[in-house]
């Protein structure tokens, strides 16, 4: 069993009512003399006396804290053969347990189906008029709902959204790999590996850490809708790597050894699955407040990679807009503006019916090559010149991340969000938004010793 540690501060990110005032100074004024050297800004924030005006103002709760922790548990076997060859299979199974998830306590679905709460319809051909006026359930209806948990309205907490990272996500990991090394010899040494795993979770990045998964859950009070694959689900990887000492004038001595000998080429092969995206309709599709987590809605005849907006269908005559784009007229459904779209834009009031993390990005296909020669100045010191290429073979890789690397990448980008919702040309468009991963040169000298 291990331990981890909760993230420095998570729980203090908003700070109580009391505290969330300012302190002013009349910049009209003439300047204070020693202000600084007499405190500065006084350390008095206004105190709220009145409970009721604290809960209406309440935007954070700090729960009590359970820590983290991962059950984890292994098995491998190992066998040598021929001479410098080894092979080992792994496997390895990890469940999290109290993962912090990032909610709003006090705030409810207005479309909910699995607690009576049922949303409007979205056709993917248009339906008659007969069959809209046929329909009872009304936007005006749904929006009329509220969207505060009725135990909190009636205490009080019924203004700001009361936020609070909750220890109820979990998650489970099942991987299974073999490798193959052989030791070096002859001036050739490798390793090969593949991994075929699974990573199941409920939450992923509830810091706000990528725009590519949601960083709260769609229903405050429906963690289990969130269960899916995780965005750090990578199915299958495998990664070769060798290196090879050139035996060219390696008997040689003086000059011709010095200038054509010491040669080494190494290499490096990486094959990943993609990362996994959470298909999102930009709105506020069930009205609790928050857009978020709204997912969209799945098509299964349409067509993989296309998205789709939708148009408000109304009751006894055809919607129509006043100059604001507000829809005039009894909304009861939506029509999916292109049929063969496989995800659709969930309208105000429907139910989405997608899950997390349903596509995926490219993989990354990556080859890194060096070359380097050594200059040996007697037995321990040698100096050395090499050139690296990185991506060597300048395959595009249009991934949201590095392709031999783990170095921190901010994808929090609103150009990196426009390819998870069906709004924009740049939707489930990685190449509009994500770098290619050109081909990297570098050259480097050094001094051993």
């Amino acid at each position: 069993m291990g331990y981890d540690y909760i993230f420095d501060n998570l729980y203090i990110l908003s700070n109580p009512p009391q505290l969330q005032q300012t302190n002013d100074v009349d910049t009209t004024l003439p300047a204070t003399p020693n202000f600084l050297a007499n405190g500065g800004l006084p350390d008095t924030p206004v105190a709220i006396t009145d409970p009721v005006v604290a809960r209406q103002n309440t935007a954070s709760f700090i729960p009590d804290q359970e820590v983290p922790y991962s059950l984890t548990w292994t098995a491998s076997y190992q066998r040598q053969f021929r001479a410098d060859w080894s092979f080992e299979a792994r496997y390895v199974g990890t469940r999290g347990v109290h993962l912090l998830t990032q909610n709003r306590l006090n705030r409810q679905a207005k479309v909910a189906p699995e607690d009576g709460r049922p949303g409007l319809p979205t056709f993917f051909t248009a339906p008659t008029q007969a069959q809209l006026d046929a329909l009872s359930l009304t936007l005006n209806q749904i929006n009329a709902r509220s969207s505060f948990v009725p135990a909190y309205a009636a205490a009080g907490f019924n203004g700001a959204s009361v936020v609070a990272f909750l220890s109820n996500g979990n998650s489970t990991y099942h991987g299974g790999s073999a490798q193959v090394t052989k030791r070096i010899s002859r001036g050739f040494q490798m390793s090969g590996a593949y991994t075929f795993s699974h990573l199941i979770d409920d939450t992923t990045a509830e810091v706000f850490s990528t725009v590519l998964s949601p960083r709260r859950v769609e229903d405050f009070q429906n963690l289990r809708r969130e269960r899916a694959n995780s965005a750090l689900d990578h199915r299958h990887r495998f990664v070769a790597s060798w290196i090879y000492e050139v035996p060219w004038f390696s008997k040689s001595s003086g000059f011709a050894k010095t200038l054509l000998g010491g040669f080494s080429i190494a290499g490096t092969y990486t094959y990943e699955t993609g990362e996994r995206i959470t298909v999102r309709s930009g709105n506020d599709a069930n009205r609790n407040g928050d857009a978020a987590g709204d997912r969209a809605i799945f098509n299964p005849s349409g067509t993989e990679g296309v998205g789709s907006e939708v148009t408000p269908l109304c009751r006894l005559t055809p919607c129509t807009f006043d100059d604001d784009g507000n829809v005039i007229g009894t909304v009861v459904g939506y029509l999916a503006n292109n049929p063969n779209a496989r995800y659709i834009q969930a309208g105000e009031g429907a139910q989405s019916t997608i899950g997390r993390n349903t596509f995926l990005l490219p993989p990354i296909n990556n080859f890194d090559f060096s070359i380097f020669k050594n200059f040996r100045i007697g037995e321990s010191k040698f100096f050395q010149v090499r050139a690296d290429f990185f991506n060597a073979f300048n395959h595009p890789q249009y991934v949201p991340g590095s392709v031999n690397s783990v170095d921190p990448i901010s994808t929090t980008g609103l150009t990196t969000l426009n390819q998870v919702t069906p709004l924009t040309p740049d939707f489930l468009n990685p190449s509009a938004v994500l770098t290619s991963n050109p081909r990297v040169i570098q050259l480097a000298a050094r001094f051993n010793f």
